[in-house]
């Protein structure tokens, strides 16, 4: 069985898919919390949703970063692989 093809670079980097995925998620949070402000709609499961996300995708690329400037230092408890 064949392997299949990498992914392009810029389908592949994480250094550029993690912060836009957490500024959706943060998007996300801003306008379901303006729709509660300017209306009755509740803050519900899909406002929580949101703000899980970002939060979660703000820790994640923390950790990216951090594991990244560790394997730049050359340090050997870093990920291999991180540009």
């Amino acid at each position: 069985m064949r392997n299949p093809p990498a992914l392009p670079t810029r389908l592949s980097d994480v250094s550029v898919i993690a912060p836009i995925g957490t500024i959706l998620w943060l998007v996300g949070a801003v306008v379901l919390y303006i729709a509660h402000l300017s209306t009755d709609r509740p803050l519900d499961i899909w406002f929580t949703t949101c703000v899980a996300g970002a939060v979660l995708g703000a820790i994640g690329y923390v950790v990216f970063l951090w594991q990244r400037s560790a394997a730049r230092r050359g340090s050997r408890t870093a990920q291999d692989g991180l540009r």
